[in-house]
């Protein structure tokens, strides 16, 4: 249970920091050999539910206002999910199998880090309600990289958006409302594969990591939207490059 707690809560922090949910839910259990019901997808599931549900929460009023009066917002986000769902489809089996490795994390988190770092240079003036056809599909096309473990959904999406001037608030809101149906149809996707399967697990370990991850996911939200009023992505792009050293001396001690 304590093991299922933290994991919660890491889940809850890092899928809305730039630093990549998917390679801390993969090194974590791998560095300290967790094994059992937590690492499984079937709680990886759990853990991503809970952070849709902080979302939920955070966003509702934003959806709201988009399908009555800013619809042409909601037809962008629409537009910008569609490479990632189609990439999702595709290629999900080929990277759970193949992509999940500490090698390709640890590469992933710098290269990201260092697009992260120079987006930061780029001159932002423009608001979520400029955003274009073109932003879209730029922003979108980057979220579908961030099926490979160690990019990060946000960390991409807000770099891309930097990357077309929009200003670092509009486009870390923009990269979260884009980031509800992608981890809304993820869920769905891997549930229906569980919910295909007979195999038992533990009711309660599972809720209390979607409990804590919805927690903390709210308050990462909130906690990074207020942040980025104020500073860069310099200090998740430090920790990146850190947790990349981590991670290759972690390797180099085990072999």
């Amino acid at each position: 249970m304590i093991e299922a707690l933290i994991l919660g809560i890491v889940q809850g922090v890092t899928e809305f920091f730039p630093v990549s949910s998917t390679a801390h839910l993969i090194l974590l259990p791998w560095f300290f050999k967790w094994d059992g019901d937590i690492n499984t997808l079937t709680f990886d599931v759990a853990l991503h539910a809970g952070t849709l549900l902080a979302l939920v929460i955070c966003f509702w009023k934003d959806w709201i206002e988009m399908l009555i009066h800013k619809r042409r917002l909601f037809f962008l986000i629409i537009i910008a999910s569609i490479p990632a769902g189609v990439a999702g489809v595709l290629f999900n089996d080929v990277i759970e199998k193949s992509l999940r490795s500490p090698y390709i994390i640890s590469i992933s988190l710098i290269a990201i880090g260092i697009v992260m770092f120079l987006s930061e240079k780029m001159f932002k003036y423009r608001s979520i309600d400029n955003l274009n056809f073109f932003d879209a599909v730029v922003i979108g096309l980057s979220q579908a990289v961030a099926l490979i473990p160690g990019v990060s959904r946000s960390g991409v999406t807000i770099s891309a958006g930097l990357f077309r001037g929009l200003d670092r608030s509009s486009s870390a809101r923009f990269s979260f409302l884009l980031s509800t149906p992608i981890i809304a149809g993820a869920t769905l996707l891997h549930a229906k594969k569980i919910a295909a399967g007979a195999a038992h697990y533990d009711f309660d370990l599972f809720m209390a990591g979607f409990a804590v991850s919805a927690i903390t996911g709210f308050a990462a939200i909130k906690f990074l939207m207020s942040f980025l009023k104020k500073y860069s992505l310099n200090t998740f792009v430090y920790y990146r490059f850190f947790l990349a050293a981590v991670i290759i001396s972690g390797i180099w001690l085990k072999t």
